[in-house]
């Protein structure tokens, strides 16, 4: 079935002469300028993003003495604007010019955030609501900067790099979550854990920076003036988005139910200190690059739909350890350290093919609406998921809530399985049949 809107032709971004011949090792993408600027800007962000994730639970519990609900409801303030404003973020994207513009602007605008943190902390300001409404206000801009990417993404990578580009970005999510929580700790050992956070503002002011430094050749903006169901009715009649929407937001809404639980559950039912638990969570961030480093290859040989599957499966069936998890310590390191390192390779793998599936076939557009609406569902589960995981875990216990959270996970491959995605299909021209 193919869209019913005709996808408008744009040119990418003309490429420049190849000059890293002497250094082959070089992805070809990172050989063009406006791409290497652009992947910059995502990199540096990645790493600011890994210090806020450690200093801002450490604001709450030693500034504000937040408790286990607000901690709770921190979690999920940084993920309820997807849920709430992904749809019409995307479609107000769709009609703007120039969506570099409004990336900038987000940055600019969570550098300034994040800037204010630190003085409200200075000036014995903060508390609590200031938490949660930055959180918010940091999360809604995300919004704003995500749906705006997938243009900016496809104006500057060809049709045939698609998976590489988006390996390239994952690969740097990656590094980051292996670099940026020990960088983060060292920050917030030496100064505090407010003053820290500085570190994250610099990087979205160094992302602003590079994105101002490019002029890719967007694809004009939509003249229909298309209601946001627009996006719902396309991705309902897409078999292949429906059933990858499916999948993922199956698979965020279990595991993000297990992410919630899981550092209270290792460390009081399994009796791990924070050095094993680091270890832990580490193992899962190298699992993330070597899913990274592995999609192009995977995709080159089960095609992108295979991969996706094969994404979906190893995501959620490594988990099924973590309840499983007994025995001495060593075996229960051993296991749990197997759950994380193979589910953040499923998860990469996850993510390079979605990305790739959503460029390569929403028309242009409506390219912003639709990828507003996925993430608006796939992100929309996390904060459902953090608010039922506190309030079932209490009567159930956190074992057999993991069991039931990493067995339902599951389930997200029985989206795929009916679906064109259980075929092969090329990464360089997905289309459905």
């Amino acid at each position: 079935m193919h869209p019913s809107a005709p996808e408008e032709t744009v040119a990418p971004t003309p490429r420049p002469a190849d000059r890293s011949r002497a250094l082959p090792w070089i992805p070809g993408l990172l050989r063009d300028t406006a791409f290497r600027r652009y992947w910059t800007a995502q990199t540096v962000s990645y790493l600011g993003d890994q210090v806020s994730a450690l200093a801002l639970p450490l604001i709450a519990v030693t500034v504000v003495h937040a408790g286990a609900a607000q901690m709770g409801y921190l979690s999920a303030a940084a993920w309820l604007p997807h849920l709430l404003f992904g749809p019409y973020a995307g479609l107000w994207a769709d009609r703007r010019s120039h969506r570099r513009r409004v990336m900038i602007a987000a940055d600019l605008g969570r550098f300034t955030l994040l800037l204010g943190l630190p003085l409200f902390y200075a000036f014995g300001m903060l508390t609590f609501t200031v938490l949660f409404a930055m959180a918010f206000g940091i999360g809604l801009l995300s919004v704003l900067f995500e749906v705006c990417n997938p243009p900016v993404f496809k104006a500057l990578v060809p049709p045939e790099h698609y998976v590489s580009g988006n390996s390239l970005s994952s690969g740097s999510r990656a590094m980051a979550k292996i670099v940026g929580p020990s960088a983060g700790g060292f920050l917030v050992q030496l100064f505090s854990a407010p003053v820290a956070l500085l570190v994250d503002a610099v990087s979205y002011l160094v992302s602003a920076v590079q994105l101002a430094r490019i002029a890719p050749q967007e694809a004009p903006p939509s003249k229909e003036p298309a209601p946001s169901r627009a996006a719902c009715r396309f991705i309902v009649r897409s078999r292949t988005v429906r059933a990858a929407l499916a999948a993922t937001a199956t698979v965020n809404f279990f595991c993000f139910v297990t992410t919630t639980l899981f550092v209270l559950y290792a460390t009081t039912s399994l009796g791990l200190g924070a050095g094993l638990l680091g270890t832990v969570l580490g193992a899962g961030a190298v699992g993330a690059v070597v899913g990274a480093v592995s999609a192009t290859p995977l995709t080159r040989g089960l095609g992108v739909g295979r991969t996706f599957l094969l994404g979906c499966l190893a995501t959620t069936a490594p988990l099924l350890l973590i309840p499983a998890a007994h025995g001495s310590r060593r075996t229960m390191l051993l296991m749990l350290v197997g759950a994380q390192f193979g589910s953040a390779m499923g998860v990469i793998w996850i993510d390079i093919t979605a990305a790739t599936l959503l460029t390569s076939h929403v028309p242009d557009a409506m390219r912003s609406s639709v990828f507003g609406a996925y993430q608006g569902v796939n992100l929309g589960m996390r904060p459902l998921a953090a608010l039922l995981a506190g309030a079932v875990a209490g009567p159930l216990g956190l074992r057999t809530t993991l069991w039931i959270a990493t067995a339902g996970a599951l389930t997200a491959c029985l989206w795929i399985l009916p679906s064109p995605l259980s075929r092969r299909t090329p990464p360089e021209a997905v289309h459905e049949s």
